[in-house]
């Protein structure tokens, strides 16, 4: 097994949250040395185009299905990574479109509410920003500063967006179960996504007793000391200790393609469906 094969699992294009367009990232993966590559855009898989994967063995990349999906449990936001999937499963695709009709209903309830605190931005406008993306609050955040109601998107998320905030709205319903059931039915593993951010452990507890296939334990720019910790966990309960940058792009400038990345073992173990 070859010791320079490094992937990074999680990233986001311009299909939802990020700002590199799907073929830029792969060439961007290329540029800094990775083998592997999964881009894991939130509640959709619109980034695997044929010309995608076309593009991936042009530039010897190897390309791992993946998406990010939200999810509640208790009032609580928990993100699922599912990799490995069947791009092409009818019920998956079902489920996705599904997943982005209650995401504008969320973010119709988010517009209201700042409507109703004199921040106007029409449905029509978020949708024309965003540009057939899958919006999110990021695209409603750099709305809200283009417009002069902020000064920054953390500002907009601090006081307005986050969980809890003035205009917060909570759309989706679907529970961690339901969405590894999904996956799972697609062929694909289900991953809990960047687990250092749940701090109650009853909780993290509850959502461990779930079929989780693996848990990310190498993320973004953490220390190594603070990702050990997961990758015991992950070795104790038998899960795939999975990684990734979260890469963003310009959203997040601080974070670098391929700053978390998992070796070829831990990407076949992704790649192979034993369902």
């Amino acid at each position: 097994m070859p010791n320079d094969f490094r992937a990074d699992l999680h990233c986001h294009s311009t299909c939802s949250d990020g700002s590199d367009p799907p073929e830029v990232l792969l060439r961007l993966a290329k540029e800094v040395g990775l083998k592997g590559l999964s881009i894991t855009d939130h509640d959709t898989i619109a980034a695997y185009t044929p010309e995608l994967f076309a593009e991936a063995q042009t530039l010897g990349i190897q390309l791992l299905p993946g998406m990010e999906i939200s999810s509640e449990l208790e009032g609580t936001s928990v993100h699922i990574l599912g990799y490995g999937f069947d791009v092409h499963s009818q019920k998956l695709n079902e489920f996705l479109t599904l997943m982005q009709t209650k995401r504008n209903e969320r973010n119709r309830g988010i517009l209201k509410r700042l409507a109703d605190r004199k921040m106007v931005i029409l449905e029509e406008e978020l949708k024309t920003f965003a540009a057939n993306r899958s919006i999110g609050r990021p695209h409603i955040a750099q709305l809200m500063v283009r417009k002069g109601y902020v000064k920054t998107e953390r500002e907009a998320f601090d006081h307005y967006l986050r969980e809890g905030g003035l205009c917060y709205t909570s759309g989706i319903k679907f529970t961690p179960k339901e969405v590894i059931e999904q996956i799972h039915l697609a062929n694909g593993k289900a991953v809990l996504a960047h687990p250092h951010f749940i701090k109650k452990h009853s909780f993290l507890k509850k959502l461990l007793d779930l079929p989780f296939d693996g848990i990310e334990c190498y993320y973004s720019m953490l220390a190594k000391a603070q990702e050990l910790p997961w990758v015991k966990l992950a070795k104790d309960k038998d899960l795939i200790a999975t990684g990734g940058s979260d890469y963003h792009g310009e959203i997040k400038p601080h974070i670098r393609l391929g700053s978390s990345w998992v070796n070829e073992e831990i990407f076949e173990q992704l790649k192979a469906s034993d369902r």
